[in-house]
């Protein structure tokens, strides 16, 4: 997981607080703004027909036609200083009174930044669902012809991206027909990239799920030197391995995989994709969640993932 993406219980309760403290400063602005916007509207003057002249004599009587006067057009009076200063310590003893109406707020501003945040992945999704889910040239685990896909952008060094594995391979084993899609996202430093290349060229070799199991399984701080020792032991073809390492087409999987990423906002690891949802980071729930969704997706069907 990036150093920004990666869950801090300070920095969330930090965000929180400034989110927490900001809302009655809104919450009072709003108020003044709307103290200056109110007017009072003087009544309308509805004109009266004037008294008729003396109609000189004539052979037809002629009808006396009495011009209205034009009503005065509305004018708006704001309030004084002095009301809207009253007004102002009204609102705010009544905010002080009533302090509940902050957590609200700040409840309300966070269902609605999540369910915008959900929209604009449901339309992301849908415009890169094939090269999300059905990448061909994608190292996968799990069914090759599996039902439903499950999608993983991860780094090497990512501890949450170590800690999500045993959640994945629980997974895996325990649902035959799932299907899970990695997606490399070397974030963290350059032996994270260096990992990554590894890792695809093992795919070359039919080895991708067993040495990614085991380089995120490993202690310490994962680079080529450390990653072309665990391929020596899984029994690899080391010189083969490292021409793949130094091939196009893998650098080239490794950039698709980062546009991939930026085009759908994903800037942390470990993050999980399951049809139009997702999960970022590596809850301790992570297995169920990962379950259930695409159990919900086999009741409801997806024909992209």
């Amino acid at each position: 997981m990036s150093l920004d993406a990666r869950p801090n219980p300070l920095r969330t309760l930090a965000e929180r607080k400034a989110l927490w403290l900001a809302v009655p400063v809104i919450a009072l602005l709003a108020g003044l703004a709307l103290i200056g916007s109110w007017a009072v509207t003087p009544p309308k003057v509805v004109s009266q027909a004037q008294p008729a002249p003396a109609a000189a004599p004539a052979l037809v009587p002629a009808a006396v036609v009495t011009p209205a006067v034009p009503p005065k057009p509305e004018t708006q009076a704001t309030f004084s200083a002095e009301q809207k200063q009253e007004l102002g310590k009204i609102i705010k003893e009544y905010l002080i009174a009533n302090p509940e109406i902050f957590l609200e707020a700040q409840s309300a501003l966070e269902t609605k930044m999540e369910k915008e945040q959900s929209e604009k992945l449901k339309v992301a999704i849908a415009e890169n669902a094939r090269e999300i889910y059905r990448d061909p040239k994608a190292d996968i685990a799990g069914n090759p012809n599996g039902d439903i896909t499950v999608v993983e952008f991860f780094d090497y060094n990512c501890g949450y991206c170590k800690r999500g594995l045993q959640e994945l391979i629980k997974l895996v084993d325990g649902d035959p027909n799932v299907r899970v899609v990695f997606k490399e996202l070397p974030i963290l430093s350059k032996g994270s990239e260096e990992a990554s290349r590894v890792a695809i060229a093992a795919g070359r070799q039919g080895k991708y799920w067993d040495i990614h199991k085991a380089m995120l399984e490993a202690k310490g701080q994962m680079n080529e030197a450390n990653a072309l020792a665990i391929a020596t032991k899984l029994g690899l073809d080391i010189e083969k391995l490292k021409k793949d390492m130094a091939s196009p087409e893998v650098e080239e999987e490794i950039k698709k995989s980062e546009a991939l990423a930026k085009k759908m906002g994903v800037n942390g690891t470990p993050h999980f994709l399951v049809g139009d949802r997702a999960i970022p980071g590596a809850p301790e729930d992570l297995h169920d969640q990962l379950a259930n969704h695409v159990k919900d997706l086999r009741k409801s069907g997806c024909s992209y993932c």
